[in-house]
């Protein structure tokens, strides 16, 4: 069950309420730093934390993050399977989860008010997590070399209205093509592995930090390429876009990959609502970057975790995140 807000949560209040028609007292909170007195309890916050589905990174990291909050004296955090951006703003936009993850263009629409968000919603970001490139997959034989190469051939785009659907449209503009120059699927990440594999499809785009297991899946089984940006069009799109990157995925990262694969990237977000209380978002923001190394254990891609590329979001920082970024010294 999801609770929103920042107060007491229902089962708690309920014991207050029975112990203050029994002439009991109820318990004060304890300032920031301050131990409850003996004998008297502490006030307890609930967080729900909005991740992702089963397979891809949000989800283990979403409860690694809830098992690190839920040390905090007063904090009791879950995490939960979602659909990921585009739901995970709604839901903490709306209260119904305290934090979650985001795409940063997904982050940058929904503050925005721009299509699939119908309002402007009052998000906020604690910190950017890791970059996230586009991966253009294709098997060594297909003949495709490069993004005009797609014109013609099947290619999975990601699941319709997906951050990776929105990136591939993005990129085929670029480069001047649109769906009508290709045979375009609209397939799962594990449907679109099964799919090259068989030669279903000729190429597909995905979106996730690497290295991305769908990917060493695939080249397990087959020779695999992948399809670089061309710089040019790298300039033009992180122009357009401001919450685009250029990035790479690094030689070797792959089986068969030897050189740097020049891409497009986009950073993920964890978001809260504006409203969040600012000693919150700083205990969260502070005891999340001291516990990298423990979130890398269960995720690899936290390793990227760094207080030096957190603080550049894609939407306005919380005031209790800029007050942590201040204190290490990579905001002015």
């Amino acid at each position: 069950m999801r609770k929103a807000g920042w107060q007491l949560g229902t089962v708690l209040c309920v014991a207050l309420l029975l112990l203050l028609t029994a002439g009991g007292c109820a318990p004060k909170p304890a300032a920031e730093g301050e131990k409850p007195a003996e004998g008297e309890k502490q006030e307890t916050t609930y967080l729900t934390f909005a991740s992702g589905s089963v397979g891809g990174a949000y989800y283990p990291l979403g409860g690694g993050i809830a098992d690190v909050l839920s040390e905090l004296p007063g904090i009791q955090c879950v995490s939960e399977s979602t659909g990921a951006s585009i739901e995970n703003g709604r839901l903490v936009a709306s209260g119904e989860s305290q934090m979650g993850f985001m795409m940063g263009d997904a982050a940058f629409k929904a503050v925005q008010g721009i299509d699939p968000f119908k309002e402007k919603l009052p998000l906020k970001a604690l910190f950017s997590m890791y970059p996230a490139p586009e991966h253009i997959v294709t098997l060594k034989n297909s003949g495709i070399n490069s993004v005009e190469d797609l014109k013609g051939k099947r290619v999975s785009v990601d699941a319709p209205g997906s951050g990776c659907e929105a990136m591939a449209k993005e990129i085929l503009k670029a480069y001047g093509m649109t769906y009508d120059d290709i045979e375009e699927a609209f397939l799962s990440q594990p449907e679109a592995a099964t799919a090259l594999k068989d030669g279903t499809v000729d190429a597909v785009f995905w979106n996730f930090a690497y290295p991305g297991a769908v990917v060493m899946d695939v080249a397990s089984a087959r020779d695999i390429k992948m399809i670089p940006i061309k710089d040019e069009i790298l300039d033009k799109l992180t122009q357009e876009f401001p919450y685009y990157v250029k990035g790479k995925i690094p030689a070797g990262t792959y089986k068969g990959v030897d050189e740097d694969i020049a891409a497009l990237e986009v950073g993920n977000a964890v978001v809260v609502r504006e409203d969040m209380p600012e000693d919150l978002a700083y205990t969260i923001t502070k005891t999340l970057y001291e516990n990298v190394k423990r979130l890398a254990e269960i995720h690899p891609v936290a390793a990227q975790m760094t207080p030096e590329s957190g603080w550049q979001t894609p939407i306005e920082l919380h005031p209790g995140a800029a007050k942590y970024f201040r204190e290490v010294g990579v905001l002015k």
